[in-house]
């Protein structure tokens, strides 16, 4: 375990850009010192951070909304393809499933040609995947899906290298901004959804196509890093290594607190794509209108918006995050049982208490990958190993749900499963919360 050599409390010199003594730029996915050139524009950049600001925002907003979109229109698509619930809970769980095979090629593809041009390249995947998913053809619905999740994987893993890299000294409070912006994406698309429909006149199809357009504004915003790209490793005159022994693969895998980050990022994932899935077809199996099904689905993704706002501000503030890991398992926890017991009834508390502790969660584990590791590249592959193992992970709620849920005909015993997962994610939560390096 290496001593621990960043906090959020680090001096202001300790901030790229504000003196010249401050800790040289290192490239957060290859580990090395870009080229003179690279480390002028890159300077140059952060010397104007709206412009930065306005790429990193405008791509989290892209990082939920075509996930959270499709959730009130599943029963939908569902009906209009002919398929099962199984089959039906794939359109969510596909995309989830893609989220972890695809964080497997993001840190070799970061390494080879940036993150800057990846994550621009990941907008337009996007991009395509949305508009592949409304294509005629169930085929298309699921091809799509796995480009849409393997594009937000390469945002959700080379996003926390970035901002290590260029906001060492402010990580916590810019993976708030960061998470804040994806789960307001997440709101917005899970409350037009229905309006959409209407609005466009085009059923499911022209409501999911529509975020296409947000990928796209998304891509030309990122334009300037793309630009600032050149010089950089793998695109111009090779910089030169700098040593990070505590970041390397093999160590992280040997690392026990590694994999309880990564546990922790798993099961967070795991409860909050089940409701990704699910939460309006629950609603509505109760008897609820699918109209205010999808309200309520909404609600809670607006509520996810205080908690991963305010809860990675508070662990920045901390040196142990145990505390926080209760608060947000703890509400979450509240939220399923009552799932349970009287899911239309307390329908909007158990969304506002679901949602607080979901985006809490989100924001929670987002930061310990930062706060864990010792620097950028450490950052950038704990991210990886992370998202990758945690999306496998999480992949398979949605799926297991549904098929349960088929099997037996009640919500009971998923929503059941579901509470034991939020004691396991406790446990780990706790071991990974303590204030330790990989």
């Amino acid at each position: 375990m290496s001593p621990r050599t960043d906090h959020p409390g680090v001096r202001p010199t300790d901030t790229p850009g504000i003196r010249g003594d401050a800790p040289p730029l290192v490239d957060a996915e290859a580990g090395v010192l870009p080229t003179p050139e690279g480390t002028a524009a890159r300077r140059a950049l952060l010397a104007h951070p709206a412009v930065l600001l306005a790429g990193i925002v405008l791509a989290s907003l892209n990082m939920r909304a075509a996930l959270a979109g499709v959730a009130p229109l599943v029963g939908e698509i569902a009906e209009d393809f002919g398929l099962s619930s199984t089959a039906g809970s794939l359109v969510t769980s596909v995309p989830v499933l893609f989220l972890g095979l695809g964080a497997l090629a993001a840190p070799w593809l970061g390494r080879r040609f940036g993150a800057e041009r990846v994550l621009f390249a990941a907008l337009l995947l996007l991009g395509t995947g949305i508009l592949a998913r409304v294509l005629p053809s169930v085929y298309a619905l699921y091809a799509g899906g796995v480009l849409v999740g393997t594009a937000i994987a390469l945002l959700n893993v080379l996003m926390p290298g970035l901002i290590k890299r260029d906001f060492p000294g402010r990580a916590a409070s810019m993976t708030s901004v960061y998470t804040g912006a994806m789960i307001a994406g997440a709101t917005v698309a899970a409350a037009a959804a229905v309006p959409l429909e209407e609005a466009l006149g085009g059923g499911w199809r022209g409501s999911l196509g529509f975020w296409s357009l947000l990928a796209a504004v998304a891509a030309l915003a990122w334009l300037p890093q793309v630009a600032i790209a050149r010089g950089r490793t793998g695109q111009g005159t090779p910089g030169r290594a700098v040593p990070a022994a505590s970041g390397r693969p093999a160590g992280l895998r040997r690392s026990a607190l590694a994999w309880q980050v990564t546990l922790f990022m798993g099961l967070q994932s795991l409860w909050t794509y089940v409701l990704v899935a699910w939460m309006p077809t629950i609603f509505t199996d109760h008897g609820m209108s699918r109209s205010t099904a999808g309200v309520i689905f909404a609600f809670n993704n607006l509520t996810q918006v205080a908690g991963a706002f305010v809860v990675p501000l508070l662990a920045g503030r901390t040196r142990d995050q145990r505390a926080l890991v209760v608060l947000v398992t703890t509400l979450v926890a509240a939220g399923y049982a009552g799932l349970l017991v009287a899911p239309v009834q307390g329908a909007w508390l158990w969304s506002g208490l679901l949602g607080v502790g979901q985006g809490g969660a989100v924001g929670l584990a987002l930061t310990l990958i930062v706060l864990r590791s010792g620097d950028a590249v450490t950052a950038a592959r704990l991210s990886g190993m992370a998202q990758t193992v945690g999306y496998l992970l999480a992949a398979a709620g949605p799926l297991v749900a549904g098929a349960l849920h088929q099997a037996t005909g009640s919500w009971t015993l998923p929503l059941s499963l579901v509470l034991g997962v939020c004691a396991t994610a406790l446990a780990v939560g706790l071991a990974a919360g303590r204030d330790r390096h990989v």
